[in-house]
């Protein structure tokens, strides 16, 4: 929950800027084009550095909310930086002995776009992968929202009102969802303080190439 209040009070305290804070938090998210006309940047570079730092490093996790009974309590939870490239970051995710999740964040030109790439034990993909959506903004430098794309709620039309969001720090990085309209919130916890050993490789991923 307090991860949620986290989330709010930075929302709040966004709202409550002057407009002159605005204007000149949105100068420092401009860039030169190669023609030399001003263009926003839409990706939040700080948050982006945070994660890179991570490659290489698996950390252990612990559910921080979740309805009751909830599938993923009781199991280790762990989270593997596998590769970070120039716009895209590889995060397997495994719940106890099922391998099949992976988290993708990628550079877009809208902002960074999360998916969920979901394989079945012998790679392939599940029936159910790829949802997600992308930042409609830049953000914190320790947070990034995800609301639920097209490409998602064409696959899963209960999906409309997702959204998911990451929060990375020094001492944690949380993966959270919340459905609008629903009170119910799931939200990790990783302790980035004390990396544990590098887990089995996720199902389709074993023979990806870390360069």
């Amino acid at each position: 929950m307090k991860y949620l209040l986290v989330t709010c009070v930075a929302l709040s305290l966004f709202a409550c800027q002057t407009p002159t804070e605005k204007k000149n938090e949105t100068q420092t998210n401009e860039t030169l084009s190669k023609d030399g006309t001003v263009s926003r940047e839409t990706v939040n570079q700080e948050f982006w550095n945070r994660l890179a730092k991570l490659k290489g490093s698996s950390f252990e996790g612990e559910v921080l909310e979740a309805p009751e009974g909830d599938d993923f309590r009781g199991k280790q939870l762990v989270m593997h930086v596998l590769d970070v490239k120039e716009d895209t970051i590889y995060i397997p995710f495994n719940v106890g002995d099922n391998l099949s999740r992976t988290w993708i964040l990628t550079k877009t030109d809208e902002g960074i776009q999360l998916k969920h790439d979901h394989r079945n034990e012998d790679g392939s993909d599940d029936e159910v992968t790829m949802y997600g959506g992308v930042t409609p903004n830049t953000g914190f430098d320790g947070l990034a929202m995800f609301p639920a794309d097209q490409e998602t709620v064409d696959l899963l039309p209960r999906t409309a009102t997702n959204m998911w969001w990451i929060t990375v720090d020094d001492e944690q990085f949380t993966y959270n969802l919340r459905r609008i309209g629903s009170t119910t919130q799931f939200s990790i916890g990783f302790d980035l303080k004390t990396p544990i050993e590098t887990p089995e490789r996720s199902w389709g991923w074993e023979n990806y190439e870390v360069k």
